[in-house]
């Protein structure tokens, strides 16, 4: 409750007839001369109005009449302080309340008003009533606000005006009006009954923190005003704001009882400085890990940089959830993008780092790198301007040396980029209207163990999650939509890239993407694949080209790819991201990686568009562990040549070296060459010779060679040219032929008939 308790305390001082030595004639301290036996006053006891009453002839310009008794002022608690008074000769005075206000130490309070209204005795025998309202609180009614350090009073009335005037006065009144002020059924404070002023300049800290120990189980209000909060604030009552409250950047608001963003946009009068603040408070302290958005839309106008509006994180890695609500941007200035081109050297054996650059100052952290040899998905991860260098997500592929590359720097609404270090931050059920203005969350350099999940990104400015460092370590991506702003682009000029992941453990899970450049580029290993629909077709309904949707850059993958829905893209298997592209020296194999149980699908594409490509940066890699089975292959309204293939822009893998390849079990629609490993060829030869040339036309995947041959059986009987059965086993020779993939059975005499073989592209397992 906000009426303080003032029963048993005695608020009423003695009436004037039991003496007047409780009545002071100066501010009514002990020592001060008081007004009994004084010449020019007297008791008066039978008035006709006032019955026995005091009488005091004006002498002094101000003639004060104060209780030497204590009148507590408690915070929450309104007095008023009221008398009647009437002129029976001389001149005609004026009357007010007055007071003199004291701390705890019995110190007066300065700066504060110490009189009430003032009231002119007009008429002889005419009784007039004077009274004011004294209080901690400044607040409307209050005519004495005396502030929070008040605690007592020396209560009275002032006389002011010509002197010579006879002024009878009844006797003096103290009640408590609390119930006036504050009902009584209401279970909260406010703020201004402990001294909060409002006014944008005094700071209220003190008051609130007063305010909030009071509350009791009840609420605080803040009302109408400007409160200045000099430093940080723990409310642990809820709040209402109806004022708003002014802080500093540094300075934290914690509403622990009322932790979401309507409170934190009512405190702050703004949606977007409230939500700077509700993040400032979720990633300081462990006193709430969820802020709720309680289904509210916030209009970003400008990106929420982490760094800046929690300027003393460095590291945090409790739990944190935002949830329920909608980021909508707001197109203006500070959604630019920046670009810097500058010069930078590269060594392959400091493989993350660019040194010798111009221009550093200028190049923020969390740019994009372009430029010869750089591959997809290469980050500024951290700077360090003196020495010239760059700290970067990924290697480079381009070997050695000297060369310009641009850095290309896009707004983010969430923009953690700044700290060092954040692990398990959630963000649930949030929809991101990005509306191509901007991008939607960039990741700090460290951390693990992010969530995305039951999110909707529509349309990003080119990207809805980035990964500039290793925080993507075990992160989860599940059941999120995404929505490109390239749909009505034709493929091959989109720019867009959904999400990218540089460590290792994704789960990436029943998510839909629609029309992206790619949907993820992944590097790292140990990534799940599962349930998703990636569509990244076009409207182009005559050959359109298709590129990758899922691109991971790693050779030792450990993917698992797994009942997806792969729509019009591909996945692609590079080594763009290996400072050693090419295999001079001993290097792991491309391995790894398993297919099974997708659907892919492409409708209207060009011939040679493949579902499964593999793409080396660099000559003499090998393929050692693949796994493609189950699957679905189907292509509408247009044949393609085949489902898998080497993209040879850079190198062709050393086929001569394959192994650990299953290539099985699948189904094929609208394919030209439907391929397997083992491939089962049946081969009828009916000219009788001694050497059968077998054909794989181009079965074998990846156009693979013919590298072994597990069975070799007869179908039927084998026949000399004389028609005498033969039973002999031929010897095989794998690898024949200009492509190496055909395979030939030598027999000791010529023959002919029909033979079932199993022949692999791999060397085994």
């Amino acid at each position: 409750m906000n009426i303080a308790i003032t029963a048993g305390l005695q608020l009423m001082p003695p009436g004037f007839a039991g003496g007047l030595n409780a009545w002071s004639r100066a501010n009514g301290l002990s020592g001060e001369p008081t007004w009994a036996g004084a010449a020019n006053a007297a008791i008066v006891p039978a008035d006709q109005d006032f019955g026995t009453c005091l009488e005091i002839v004006k002498q002094e310009d101000v003639t004060r009449i104060r209780f030497t008794g204590e009148t507590p002022i408690l915070p929450g608690t309104f007095l008023r302080v009221s008398a009647r008074v009437k002129l029976v000769a001389g001149n005609m005075p004026s009357v007010r309340v007055a007071g003199w206000p004291g701390t705890d130490q019995r110190k007066q309070v300065t700066g504060v008003t110490t009189t009430g209204p003032s009231v002119a005795l007009g008429a002889y025998g005419k009784v007039v009533e004077v009274s004011a309202i004294v209080a901690n609180a400044a607040r409307k009614g209050v005519d004495m606000g005396w502030g929070a350090s008040a605690a007592l009073g020396h209560l009275g009335l002032d006389l002011t005006g010509p002197n010579g005037g006879a002024v009878r006065i009844e006797s003096i009144r103290i009640e408590d009006v609390t119930a006036d002020f504050v009902p009584e059924m209401i279970d909260w404070v406010d703020v201004r009954d402990y001294g909060a002023i409002g006014d944008g300049v005094t700071d209220d800290r003190a008051a609130f923190l007063r305010a909030d120990a009071a509350a009791a189980g009840g609420q605080v209000l803040v009302p109408a005003g400007t409160y200045l909060i000099g430093d940080d604030l723990t409310m642990n009552a809820p709040v209402r704001f109806v004022g708003k409250l002014r802080m500093a950047r540094t300075a934290r608001l914690g509403l622990r009882r009322n932790f979401d963003l309507p409170s934190y946009a009512d405190a702050f009068g703004d949606e977007t400085e409230g939500l700077k603040k509700a993040l400032q408070a979720l990633l300081d302290y462990s006193d709430h890990n969820i802020l709720d958005l309680c289904g509210r839309k916030v209009d970003l106008t400008e990106p929420l940089v982490i760094a800046q509006l929690a300027p003393k994180l460095t590291f945090f890695g409790s739990r944190r959830v935002l949830a329920n609500g909608e980021i909508a941007l707001v197109a203006g200035p500070a959604w630019a993008s920046r670009t810097v081109t500058s010069a930078g050297t590269y060594d392959p054996d400091d493989n993350l780092r660019l040194t010798n650059v111009s221009q550093v100052a200028a190049i923020e952290v969390g740019s994009r790198i372009t430029g010869p040899g750089v591959g997809r998905e290469v980050y500024v991860r951290a700077k360090n301007v003196s020495a010239r260098t760059l700290t970067l997500s990924n290697p480079l592929y381009g070997g050695a040396g000297t060369r310009n590359y641009s850095f290309i720097r896009r707004p983010y609404a969430f923009d953690f980029s700044g700290v060092e270090q954040v692990d398990r931050f959630y963000f649930t059920n949030v929809e991101f209207s990005l509306g191509g203005i901007g991008n939607g969350v960039m990741l700090p350099p460290n951390g693990s163990w992010w969530s995305f999940r039951d999110c909707f990104f529509t349309k990003p400015l080119d990207r809805c999650i980035t990964s500039i460092g290793d925080a993507c370590q075990g992160m989860l991506i599940d059941r999120n939509e995404f929505m490109s702003n390239e749909t009505d682009s034709d493929v091959q000029s989109r720019t867009s890239v959904c999400l990218n992941i540089n460590a290792n453990d994704a789960k990436i899970r029943d998510n839909r993407a629609v029309r992206f450049g790619h949907f993820c580029v992944a590097s790292g290993t140990g990534h799940l694949i599962t349930g998703n629909h990636w569509f990244q077709g076009d409207n182009n309904s005559s050959g359109g080209v298709r590129v990758a949707g899922l691109v991971l850059t790693g050779r030792v993958a450990q993917v698992t790819i797994t009942g997806n829905y792969i729509d019009n893209s591909s996945i692609e298997w590079t080594n763009e991201h290996h400072p050693y592209p090419t295999a001079t020296t001993p290097q792991s194999p491309f391995n790894g990686l398993t297919i099974s149980g997708n659907t892919f699908l492409s409708s209207n594409t060009v011939s040679n568009f493949s579902w499964i490509v593999i793409k080396p940066y660099g000559s003499g890699q090998v393929l050692s562990g693949l796994t493609v089975m189950g699957n679905v292959f189907k292509s509408l309204y247009a044949k393609i040549d085949r489902v898998e293939r080497v993209d040879t822009s850079y190198a062709n893998l050393n086929m001569s070296r394959m192994q650990g390849v299953r290539f099985e079990g699948n189904t094929f629609y609208g394919v030209q060459t439907p391929t397997s490993n083992p491939l089962y060829v049946t081969h009828t030869q009916n000219t009788a010779a001694s050497r059968w040339v077998v054909s794989t036309a181009s079965a074998l995947p990846f156009n693979g060679q013919s590298l072994r041959v597990e069975g070799v059986v007869s179908q039927g009987t084998i026949l000399t040219a004389t028609g005498k059965r033969n039973n002999d086993l031929p010897s095989v020779q794998l690898a024949q032929g200009a492509s190496r993939d055909q395979v030939a059975l030598d027999f000791s005499t010529p023959v002919k008939g029909t033979v079932a073989l199993k022949i692999r592209m791999d060397s085994g397992n």
